[in-house]
């Protein structure tokens, strides 16, 4: 008696290109590569597609890589942080002011500074978790606190608006020499090897630790992974205490290198993480996204910032540019993971 075989549908493994499709960076790649190609071609200075140009569009992207892949993990777990852009401004003034007022060294500064955006990141965690109350909320009022105290205490305290000497301060040279110094004929900042370090971490967490997987059932189903056993108040706040030191990891590559900071440093930019970390796949609604794709979002925005004065365009269209990239790349992600998902 013969009999057929029929393999049931859902044991039925998917094809390469259906797995490559699933990932979530893959639109970003995409789109930097169509990016890339573009600004090559109306290029009329010959320099974008060459050492030169990099040095110049990975200084852009290189910031909100960093913040935006913190970002992007806290989005992961389902959380949003509105205060990491002016954390960079207020962690930069923090340094500032204790080596130009109190005449502390650049080490102990910057030491001091991290400790209070952790102590930040974690009153922003405890608080989305203990009160329920929306992230967005949160953050948003943390936003306007930091952003008021910054104006007025650095009046205040200096006179104006700006902080500046941190390069007369002790051990200013070796801080900068990792935080803030450039490298190769082309002057690439070392900013650019802070970024792919962070995607390297950041993607082995995600991928390869227990932490990752918190993460991501944080963001997927909060009370099924509760349920389960996952950490997720305890992993909400280590979340929304890295993005606070991502931030205060830009402000002190900032306050290094530009010897001084202004109290509005930042203010502005966390729409920049939120846009990179979308841009590179990370759902707004949790559960999905990778700390490469937020690096090809900021890659992506690097790239539009210099390219389009390098094409002679007006760049006053640069956030519009920049609007319409993120619309596409959200709705390009949605409908092709939508079909991946669906595919067999």
């Amino acid at each position: 008696m013969s009999t057929s075989s029929h393999t049931d549908e859902r044991m039925k493994q998917a094809s390469t290109i259906v797995k490559l499709l699933r990932r979530p960076e893959f639109g970003a790649f995409l789109g930097a590569i169509a990016i890339y190609a573009l600004f090559s071609a109306v290029d009329t200075t010959g320099n974008f597609s060459n050492l030169n140009g990099a040095a110049g569009w990975t200084d852009i992207a290189a910031p909100i890589g960093i913040v935006g892949i913190a970002v992007s993990l806290l989005m992961i777990a389902g959380e949003f942080d509105l205060s990491t852009g002016v954390m960079v401004g207020t962690t930069g003034l923090i340094i500032g002011m204790l080596v130009t007022n109190v005449g502390l060294g650049i080490w102990p500064a910057i030491g001091i500074a991290f400790l209070f955006a952790a102590a930040v990141g974690f009153i922003n965690g405890y608080l989305v978790v203990t009160t329920r109350l929306p992230s967005f909320i949160v953050t948003l009022a943390t936003f306007f606190i930091l952003k008021g105290a910054n104006m007025a205490f650095t009046m205040m305290v200096t006179g104006s608006v700006r902080v500046t000497g941190t390069d007369q301060a002790s051990g200013f040279e070796g801080a900068y020499n990792i935080f803030a110094t450039e490298f190769g004929a082309q002057g690439f900042q070392i900013t650019l090897v802070w970024w792919i370090a962070i995607t390297i971490i950041a993607t082995w967490v995600l991928t390869r630790t227990r932490f990752g997987n918190w993460t991501f059932a944080a963001g997927g189903d909060a009370n099924a992974a509760r349920n389960a056993g996952v950490p997720v108040k305890r992993t909400k706040i280590i979340l929304f205490m890295y993005t606070s030191l991502s931030s205060a990891l830009v402000g002190t590559m900032f306050v290094l290198r530009l010897k001084g900071m202004q109290a509005g440093q930042g203010v502005g930019q966390e729409f920049y993480y939120i846009i990179a970390a979308a841009v590179g796949g990370t759902l707004l609604t949790g559960g999905a996204g990778s700390a490469v794709g937020a690096s090809l979002g900021a890659a992506i925005m690097g790239m539009a910032y210099i390219g389009i004065p390098y094409a002679l365009w007006n760049s006053d269209w640069t956030s519009t540019f920049l609007g319409m990239i993120l619309f596409s790349a959200v709705l390009i992600n949605t409908v092709v993971g939508r079909r991946a998902r669906g595919g067999k």
